[in-house]
């Protein structure tokens, strides 16, 4: 008589959480509140929708995008930036019926406005238009996603939008185009050496003469890019009280960055090896001997102090994001940590306080004893964790 035998079937789960700022519906919990500690949204993980691949989290609005190009927003839609064809809040993620049939590759969220980047290289805008950030030649709102004629013969392959400006990168062969459009009173369009109130037309971001582009990020006045070699840029509004850069600048530090994340007043950046530096505002309560300890690293004197962010031992970080005054980050091991400006628990640590060191999000449900990997997303004062992990069951 043949014994049964016990197979083990090994099943990867994925998990959507959110915290903080919640009264115009982004959170996606159906409650118009704020959660100080995180929320599993059972309607999101379980949705027909399939798993999350990507999410933006803008000023009280979020994009979700699925492996099959599909494209799902919810929070605030009162300027038309979820693009479901009328002007008001959506307290669940609802699918994005006008771009039905069109594979999205990239979106991006920002103040009131958003943006998407289809497989074929072809960029849509929604949302607020005032300053000509939709890039469509005017500054006229619309609900609906509208195609960015000026690209139309070009291939685009990210976009990023900021408080009330957008990037865009097109692909060349030795080297990439940003192109910036709206607002570019403090210089985050990068389009001149002056100040230009704001194009409504896509105009050439410059400095990236033989650069090709790894990724762009855009929030509030600021702007930034990582290259493909590791190199950071910035422009737009100081972190540090210098005056404004109109044209993208190449940060001198010896690193060699992977990853940026920009807040209003300040930015982190993520080092190859795992290690988190920010330039900005906080006090990181950074030790007498840092200098030593490799914890600070000179720029050059109108540029300031670029500090290392603490308290994260010998554990890696492997991703960072950023909101309007706080910031997160995930370790290697798949946890969360957070710090920052806490007052709608956009933390996750059960209060409303302000943490100037990194602490780790408890999740409940944690059952897994598995490895586990997650992506954690930041809006103005909400942050989204998405938590990939596996879970074995055996049967005979």
């Amino acid at each position: 008589m043949e014994e049964s035998k016990e197979e083990v079937a090994v099943v990867v789960e994925e998990e959507i959480w959110s915290w903080g700022a919640g009264t115009e519906g982004q959170l996606g919990t159906g409650k118009l509140q704020d959660e100080h500690k995180p929320q599993l949204l059972h309607s999101l993980s379980s949705s027909s929708f399939g798993p999350i691949s990507h999410l933006s989290c803008g000023g009280a609005h979020v994009i979700a995008l699925t492996p099959g190009g599909r494209v799902l927003t919810w929070g605030r839609g009162t300027s038309g930036q979820l693009g479901h064809g009328e002007m008001v809040n959506c307290l669940h993620p609802k699918s994005l019926e006008s771009l039905e049939g069109i594979f999205i590759k990239h979106a991006s969220a920002g103040w009131n406005h958003s943006g998407f980047v289809s497989d074929t290289g072809y960029i849509f805008t929604c949302g607020d238009g005032s300053f000509g950030q939709l890039g469509h030649g005017n500054y006229i709102s619309t609900c609906s996603p509208v195609q960015v004629l000026h690209f139309k013969t070009r291939h685009v392959e990210q976009i990023a939008c900021g408080m009330r400006h957008s990037l865009v990168v097109l692909k060349g062969d030795n080297e990439d185009i940003i192109y910036g459009f709206g607002s570019g009173k403090r210089g985050q369009l990068g389009i001149s050496d002056d100040k230009h109130k704001s194009v409504s037309t896509p105009q050439v971001t410059l400095g990236f003469e033989n650069v090709k582009i790894r990724s762009i990020t855009a929030n509030g006045d600021h702007s930034a890019a990582i290259s493909m070699d590791g190199h950071l840029y910035v422009w737009g509004r100081s972190f540090h009280g210098a005056p404004d850069v109109y044209r993208p600048h190449r940060v001198t530090a010896d690193l060699v960055f992977s990853q940026v994340a920009l807040g209003w007043n300040h930015a982190l950046v993520l080092t190859g090896d795992g290690e988190v530096y920010m330039l900005g505002r906080y006090n990181y309560n950074v030790p007498a001997n840092a200098q030593k300890a490799n914890m600070m690293k000179h720029i050059s004197e109108d540029e300031g102090v670029m500090q290392r962010v603490l308290n994260f031992d010998s554990t890696k970080v492997v991703q960072i994001g950023a909101g309007a005054e706080h910031s997160a980050g995930v370790t290697d091991g798949g946890s969360v940590m957070t710090w920052g400006w806490g007052e709608h628990g956009q933390l996750g640590l059960g209060d409303a306080n302000d943490q100037t060191d990194p602490q780790v999000v408890s999740l409940c449900n944690e059952q897994s004893t598995e490895p586990c990997v997650g992506r954690v997303y930041c809006g103005s004062g909400f942050t989204f964790f998405v938590r990939m992990h596996t879970v074995k069951s055996s049967f005979v």
